[in-house]
């Protein structure tokens, strides 16, 4: 689990350290301990990324086309928590963690 802070206002990429996408994964975000989902995108589809949340980050994220990291902007302290994601392919599945802390 990676632990990052980041100072109120400010902008944090959660990297997923993938160096790039092939083009056939899906992506998903998932937010807090009950892993509400925030962001998806199914690469292969070639549709946009969707973004699934109570209205309070959804014009503040923005998912990175090519590694799929997950870029908060303009952060606040409610942004503060727990941050998953899995990146499946028909390859392999890449699971990471993250835990922000907002002040």
């Amino acid at each position: 689990m990676k632990i990052v802070s980041v100072t109120e206002g400010e902008s944090v990429t959660l990297q997923t350290d993938v160096t790039e996408l092939r083009g056939k994964e899906l992506i998903v975000w998932r937010f807090g301990e009950e892993g509400k989902l925030i962001a998806k995108h199914d690469i292969e589809a070639k549709s946009p990324p969707s973004y699934d949340t109570d209205g309070r980050v959804i014009d503040r994220l923005k998912l990175d086309h090519q590694t799929g990291s997950l870029i908060i902007t303009n952060s606040r302290t409610a942004d503060s928590g727990l941050y998953k994601v899995k990146i499946s392919s028909n390859k392999q599945t890449l699971y990471k963690r993250f835990t922000v802390t907002v002040s």
